[in-house]
């Protein structure tokens, strides 16, 4: 089964669901090669995700992203999960590194998509090794497509 839903549940900004179904089927499907996904994409204020950040991980505030990985073989092919970004946040990080918003949410993508494939960010290490990967796909996404288009 390939399912990607995208649920936008913010106002800050406006987006075109058709890109998003693009950029995630370029990711998964020609990027990393997945034949079998069932992934839910939640577009959501800084609100929200501090509830859920407080709610499932013990944290107070907001985040970027949250990943929900639903997989039940760790070694299976298909990817199940979902992944919930702060378009707020995201506003706010685009601006101090000086990027397009719609970058910046196709970077919590990747990152999302990768926690789901199995990488960790938890030790300086893997971090690096991570944001390396996350950096490459990001840099092959933007040569397929025309991530402002993600904008609506």
């Amino acid at each position: 089964m390939r399912r990607a839903q995208l649920f936008n549940r913010q106002r800050a900004r406006r987006v075109d669901r058709s890109q998003w179904r693009r950029l995630t089927r370029c990711l998964l499907e020609d990027l990393l090669g997945r034949r079998e996904y069932e992934l839910g994409v939640h577009l959501v204020g800084a609100g929200e995700m501090a509830r859920l950040n407080r709610q499932f991980l013990g944290h107070e505030g907001s985040t970027d992203v949250i990943t929900f990985n639903y997989r039940e073989n760790p070694a299976g092919e298909k990817l199940h999960g979902e992944i919930y970004i702060s378009v707020d946040d995201t506003l706010i990080y685009a601006r101090r590194y000086r990027v397009r918003w719609p970058w910046e949410v196709a970077r919590y993508l990747v990152h999302g998509i990768l926690h789901l494939e199995g990488c960790e960010d938890t030790k300086p290490n893997l971090r690096r090794a991570m944001k390396r990967r996350e950096n490459k796909l990001l840099k092959e996404l933007s040569r397929r497509l025309d991530l402002g288009k993600l904008e609506g």
